[in-house]
């Protein structure tokens, strides 16, 4: 019986979490705006009137989830302190369900956000790579598939950007011996406003799809399914997310290190988190202004890139790429951040070149900004610009070879242990290693002339994506679990989870490229027998199966063991990081006692402290 009766509460504490009475917000405030503007306006203007009315839905989502509460109080010259834990009366576990100003529940929300959208956008990948298996159309019709793929695309973007949120609110603010973020309410905002512009993107799929890839280009975007209008609009609001977490953590990391801790003896990870945050502060701002034009002359008929009226399409791509170049960064650069990190902690050596690595971070950001046009070399850019971003695409292996070679330098000599967390460090670095020598071959004119629209970028792009994040993302997850959970998982699984995805992608990668130079085109739904691919294409979506089910058996895995496996030590992995110096999981303003740097913190070998806890009186 009392089985039952959790289970019963359990469900009634999800039907009415902050998520569900959002998702009715935004339902009822679109259809009211809608309806509203609709009576005002012309009918011409009907899509501009929905993509004003879902604008406004994402309103009636924050509103009715909780997220606006505290502000629109304060508005109201009311005093809103800042709330810890569950409301009263409701278990522990249900804060995670609303609303919540701690840093560590904002990254375990984002978290098991970027989780469940990873495992919706590798369900539409297994669809549409059944399609591929074969030549001919066998499941899905042409719309169906162009769908398919492109939501595939912006739904992993988007998974990405949710698990640099998880890393970066968990993480920075322990790091740095904070007791959080600088803006707590800000930071519950930035994961909120993410759960909307997910469901836009989710309905496009539901009202005609669209066709456009995750580019968005026009003028397809012009005269695309209305399906177009909401993943455009999903687009631009998840911007909003990432400019508003960025905020957070360049004012935390910049106000609130501990005593004594300079920028040069900040751990590893909190330059990658500085680095990645100045990209989104600033590049995410270029998306949004291309987006609003692409918007607007979908909706209104003002004209920016339609060719037919005066508008040039190349001015999207230029507007497009100058973020989105940059923005494969922010999902690497953590990625990377999390691989310095956990090198010297498995090899037992300090860390080579520390400050070589950390001004690396900062050379990628910087260089990334300067390279955007070589993804349109074939969009007829002078051969003299052309020479000019191929020079500088091929600067960008400059500070990432740093980090190669400091990485090598690390482990070299080592006590290596092969935990699951370093098993997918090291598989990180050989699938990141695919991606950079794959690189600058489309970097390069000549070749890129020739590859360019393959399923050679294909594979070059899902190399740099899980080589550059993903692995390490299950190594982070792996390495940090005892720290949230209090618990260890099963070792065995992590190691089968390892030894199931490390060989399915290398497999999936090098078979997207051969395809590629055999002639496959990326984004068609068919292709010709006579290309001789069958075998390639097969053994592809064989490798996708593979890798998905390898992260359900992770899935698994963080579920069973935060229930049997015994409480872990303090220190499992014998850290000098100040988040292991504490108790697991950790408290809820981190660090009772306040602590000061007094080391270098990967001086692992040598009898040097790294931090030093403060002695209180009367201790």
């Amino acid at each position: 019986m009392n089985f039952i009766r959790n289970l019963l509460l359990g469900l009634w504490y999800i039907l009415t979490s902050s998520y569900i009475k959002g998702l009715i917000g935004q339902a009822l405030f679109t259809f009211l705006g809608f309806q509203f503007l609709n009576l005002l306006l012309p009918d011409n203007l009907s899509e501009f009137s929905l993509m004003i009315g879902a604008i406004i839905g994402v309103i009636g989502f924050l509103l009715f989830a909780g997220v606006l509460t505290d502000w629109l109080l304060w508005i109201g010259g009311k005093e809103t302190p800042l709330k810890h834990g569950a409301r009263e009366g409701r278990p522990e576990w249900t804060r995670y369900l609303g609303p919540d100003v701690n840093h560590k529940v904002i990254g375990i929300q984002y978290g098991y956000t970027s989780l469940f959208v990873l495992l919706v956008g590798g369900l539409f990948a297994l669809i549409f790579r059944l399609e591929l298996a074969q030549p001919g159309m066998q499941l899905l019709d042409y719309q169906q598939y162009n769908t398919l793929f492109s939501a595939h695309g912006i739904v992993m973007i988007v998974s990405i950007l949710l698990g640099v949120g998880a890393m970066l609110n968990y993480l920075v603010p322990l790091m740095i011996g904070a007791s959080d973020m600088s803006f707590p309410r800000l930071n519950a905002f930035s994961y909120w406003v993410s759960i909307p512009a997910i469901v836009l993107v989710l309905t496009g799929m539901a009202v005609g799809g669209w066709d456009t890839g995750w580019v968005g280009y026009p003028t397809l975007s012009l005269v695309g399914p209305l399906g177009t209008m909401f993943f455009l609009l999903g687009f631009y609001i998840n911007g909003i997310s990432s400019i508003a977490g960025s905020i957070n953590v360049l004012v935390t990391t910049a106000t609130l290190r501990a005593p004594g801790m300079s920028l040069f003896r900040m751990p590893i990870f909190v330059w990658a988190a500085l680095a990645t945050s100045l990209i989104q502060f600033t590049a995410t701002q270029t998306i949004a202004v291309a987006l609003t034009l692409n918007l607007l002359e979908r909706a209104t008929g003002l004209v920016f890139f339609n060719p037919a009226q005066g508008g040039d399409p190349l001015l999207y791509q230029h507007l497009f790429w100058f973020y989105s170049h940059p923005v494969v960064y922010v999902f690497v650069l953590p990625g990377l951040g999390i691989i310095s990190e956990l090198l010297p902690v498995f090899a037992r050596k300090p860390l080579f070149g520390y400050k070589w690595i950390a001004l690396s971070s900062l050379g990628i950001a910087l260089v990334g900004f300067l390279v955007w046009a070589h993804h349109m070399f074939v969009a007829g850019m002078s051969d003299t610009l052309r020479i000019v971003f191929m020079i500088s695409t091929l600067f960008v292996a400059i500070p990432t070879g740093v980090k190669f070679f400091s990485w090598v330098a690390t482990l070299w000599e080592g006590k290596i242990e092969l935990s699951t967390p370093m098993l997918f460090v090291l598989g990180a670095i050989s699938v990141f290693l695919i991606g950079g020598i794959t690189g600058p071959i489309l970097g390069t004119v000549p070749t890129d002339l020739h590859l360019h629209d393959s399923y050679w970028v294909v594979g070059h792009f899902h190399a740099t994506m899980f080589g550059g994040f993903i692995f390490p993302f299950f190594a982070g997850l792996y390495y940090w679990y005892p720290k949230i959970t209090g618990h260890m998982y099963k070792e065995a699984l992590g190691k089968l989870h390892f030894w199931l995805m490390v060989p399915g992608f290398w497999v999936m990668s090098f078979g997207q490229m051969s395809a590629g130079i055999m002639g496959m085109n990326r984004r068609y739904a068919d292709y010709d027998p006579a290309l001789g691919i069958e075998t390639q294409q097969v053994l592809v979506t064989l490798a996708a199966f593979v890798i998905g089910w390898s992260v359900l058996i992770m899935i698994y895995n963080f579920i069973a063991s935060a229930r049997t496996e015994p409480v872990v030590s303090m220190n499992p992995w014998g850290s000098r990081s100040p988040e292991w110096q504490i108790p697991s999981p950790a408290p809820e303003f981190n660090y009772d006692v306040p602590f000061e740097v007094v080391g270098d913190p990967y001086d692992y070998g040598l009898d040097k402290p790294y931090i030093r806890f403060q002695v209180v009186a009367g201790d």
